[in-house]
């Protein structure tokens, strides 16, 4: 019963759509009808709110740490259950009919609980490429790839799998964003779509 546990809690942990709450308790508006209508932390800011951008990042990744250690607390050897399910809440939360984020920030919690020195890896190559390149989909997409070559290197081999179909499940979901690359029409920071 306990993997079944997990599954259940990381789910619904991971499906707080942490964005969608916080712009419409500021009064933004519903996020799914602006910018690009993700509910990620990126189009958060696309309505002028820094701090509710900041905020949702936070949260986000707060999620998927939270769901780990809470996993594995409750349910001892549950913690690689919960990180897949949490992850899997966010990207397809039922409240929102299965449309939710890209799980850029989520993965990074998640990074944080299984193994903190890759997830400063992971933070490292997203916050330098986004503040080099201000492309938030390629420094996203470039920190998920990271993660488990990372974990390799640091010889936790248990991680790799899970955060190798992690990792993909990011790159399926910015495939818009990765056509938007390859035709060089791909938004930067502070544009208003994308």
């Amino acid at each position: 019963m306990a993997p079944a546990g997990a599954m259940v809690l990381g789910y619904l942990l991971g499906s707080i759509p942490f964005g969608v709450i916080l712009t419409r308790l500021a009064g933004a508006g519903d996020l799914r009808t602006i910018g690009s209508g993700n509910i990620g932390a990126t189009n958060v800011l696309r309505t002028g709110r820094k701090g509710l951008a900041a905020a949702t990042l936070l949260l986000d990744g707060a999620k998927g740490w939270a769901a780990v250690l809470l996993c594995e607390h409750l349910f001892p050897g549950t913690g690689v259950v919960a990180a897949a399910a949490a992850f899997l809440g966010h990207l397809y939360p039922v409240w929102l009919k299965f449309r939710g984020g890209k799980g850029v920030a989520t993965m990074m919690g998640i990074l944080l609980a299984l193994h903190w020195p890759s997830a400063l890896v992971y933070a490292g190559i997203w916050l330098g490429l986004l503040a080099i390149l201000r492309i938030s989909s390629l420094a996203g997409m470039t920190a998920a790839v990271s993660a488990p070559v990372s974990v390799a290197l640091f010889s936790q081999f248990d991680l790799v799998l899970l955060l190798l179909a992690l990792a993909l499940l990011v790159l399926w979901k910015h495939r818009a964003n990765i056509d938007r690359l390859l035709a060089g029409t791909e938004p930067r920071i502070g544009s208003k779509s994308g």
